[in-house]
């Protein structure tokens, strides 16, 4: 690094760091997208898990009309609560108590009705809106397999094989892996740690620009010897130096909360390894330049310090535009991903996740689409310092 470059790149840095409050927002911000993650995928196992942590604790009324019924569900380690007549009130407070998963209430005719093989009604109360969807679906698959058992029985007794209501058989094979699966899921989630990298960089490219600019301190530091490259070099790097750490910092974070989460319970696993998170930081450092660089540009230009705020505020936006068109319209991953900033990081992340080796090029492609287009802007930025008007600003 040339001396008056860092020269600069320490000043900047300096009076960006000396800021408690903007120091304390770069920490928070570094903090809270992998806790976030970490918070969301642990509160998915622990309701997808609930059922077999807690049990199923279901109430039936008028279980002794179906006795059959209910050592079926004991049987599943089902909790049953045998209860004598309720109200429709009552059996929506005791459902609003949220201890139970759902109450059955066995029609008062229901005796009649199987003896006769009259279809025999049950009725299941249950709350939508308690987080008991898991247990509600167990008991689904166990009251099926209740009507299909009774429905064999029945055509057994009648010299009829219960194959016949069976004309074909379905047989699921899933080739999905439990790491393609969380490719999907976590992938997609995981793409927004590269999110910090257009956010931690912005009070300082557009306080060391518009900022330093408003204060009159810009015209003291371009009366030094210094090329206008040297100067906007300084502030880019500075800039950027806090978007790389950060988001390094982001990525690593989230890298261990996803793999000290037990995913394996949800049927899902996350295998990339420390080397290839390392392959994925250095990979996004490019990121963090091309943001500095944008801003530092767009500041440049811009003719106040809060028009440079309201500026960068909207194009802040733009690089998360293109990963929510690829999810919207479902496209499959291919090679024009990598050639366009944070939706190639994002996707280097899912496809590493998934498949473990996927060669070099989707690194060198992602390290060199955002290289490229941040040198050229700094070239600009440079090239724009040296006219007058952006020094008074006009």
């Amino acid at each position: 690094m040339k001396s008056k470059i860092r020269v600069v790149f320490l000043k900047e840095l300096r009076e960006t760091l000396r800021e408690k409050r903007t120091f304390g927002f770069l920490v928070l911000m570094v903090l809270f997208y992998p806790f976030l993650i970490g918070l969301t995928l642990n509160q998915v196992i622990d309701k997808s898990t609930r059922s077999e942590r807690e049990g199923v604790h279901l109430t039936v009324i008028g279980a002794d009309k179906a006795p059959t019924l209910v050592a079926q569900l004991r049987e599943r380690n089902v909790t049953v609560n045998e209860s004598g007549p309720m109200t429709e009130d009552a059996i929506a407070e005791l459902l609003h108590g949220k201890k139970i998963a759902a109450v059955l209430r066995l029609s008062d005719d229901f005796t009649g009705n199987y003896q006769a093989m009259r279809p025999a009604q049950i009725e299941m109360w249950f709350d939508s809106s308690a987080e008991s969807g898991p247990q509600r679906r167990e008991l689904d698959e166990i009251l099926t397999a209740y009507g299909n058992n009774i429905a064999s029985a029945r055509l057994l007794a009648h010299g009829v094989s219960p194959a016949t209501l069976a004309p074909i058989q379905l047989q699921r094979y899933d080739t999905g892996t439990n790491a393609s699966r969380s490719a999907m899921l976590i992938g997609g989630m995981i793409g927004f740690l590269f999110f910090p990298a257009f956010i931690l960089n912005m009070s300082s490219a557009v306080d060391s620009t518009a900022g330093e600019r408003e204060r009159r301190s810009l015209e003291v530091l371009m009366a030094q010897p210094a090329h206008s490259w040297e100067l906007v070099g300084g502030k880019w790097l500075a800039s950027s130096i806090l978007a790389v750490v950060g988001v390094t910092v982001v990525l690593m974070l989230g890298h261990a909360v996803l793999k000290w989460l037990p995913l394996e319970e949800i049927g899902m696993s996350w295998n990339l390894g420390w080397g290839g998170m390392l392959l994925v930081c250095l990979a996004s450092v490019p990121l963090s330049l091309l943001s500095a660089a944008l801003y530092v540009a767009l500041a440049m230009n811009a003719k106040t310090f809060k028009e440079a705020q309201t500026t960068i505020s909207l194009v802040m936006i733009a690089p998360l535009i293109p990963g929510f068109v690829v999810s919207f319209m479902e496209l499959k991953t291919a090679q024009w991903m990598y050639l366009v900033p944070m939706l190639s990081n994002q996707t280097l992340v899912k496809e590493l996740a998934k498949s473990g080796d996927i060669g070099a090029l989707p690194f060198v492609l992602t390290f060199l689409c955002s290289l490229v287009p941040a040198l050229l802007v700094v070239a600009f930025a440079s090239w724009r310092m040296k006219s007058e008007k952006y020094v008074l600003g006009v």
